[in-house]
């Protein structure tokens, strides 16, 4: 069930981002608005605002975006790209559990740090660049109100991914 999946199986996907999507998708989609409303709400009431103001923010916005594509039941196959984005979410969640074992020093958390600057770079970056670049490429099929959530949604994104990949550089490679 897994997106790349979705696009080798559903080739048409890449032709229409707004009105098509495969069988099952709109449930991942509705699911994922699920699993990010109960990890906002998680941060909330068990970690400190200055600790998690960033990931609260991304969640809200992912949330109004896949939120919008559920309930209008279009722009599934745009949020089905974005799930990309949760595949370098593994090697992200792997990192923090090597470090919370103090297992900075090992072969595995090294091997780790690759695999998630590469998957980071092809799945974070390259595709809300992709997603940046079919937004605007299709701002005429787009009504003005969507358009605006997902400029404004990208826009949000872009940066935060940015500086995210940034820190991680620094902390694991540049010490």
């Amino acid at each position: 069930n897994l997106s790349p999946r979705r696009f080798y199986l559903h080739p048409e996907l890449s032709k229409d981002l707004v009105g098509t999507h495969p069988p099952g998708a709109h449930s991942l989609v509705a699911v994922s608005v699920g699993y990010f409303l109960e990890d906002f709400v998680d941060m909330l009431c068990n970690q400190k605002l200055h600790q998690s103001w960033e990931l609260l923010f991304h969640h809200s916005v992912v949330i109004v975006c896949f939120g919008i594509a559920v309930l209008l039941h279009q722009y599934v196959g745009f949020a089905l790209v974005a799930l990309l984005v949760e595949i370098n979410s593994i090697f992200l969640h792997l990192r923090q559990i090597l470090l919370m074992a103090n297992l900075v020093h090992t072969a595995c958390y090294r091997l780790n740090s690759v695999v998630n600057l590469g998957t980071y770079v092809v799945f974070r970056i390259a595709t809300l660049a992709w997603m940046t670049r079919w937004l605007f490429l299709n701002r005429q099929n787009v009504p003005p109100a969507t358009y605006a959530v997902g400029t404004v949604g990208m826009a949000i994104m872009t940066p935060m991914n940015i500086i995210l990949f940034y820190r991680l550089l620094r902390s694991d490679f540049f010490k």
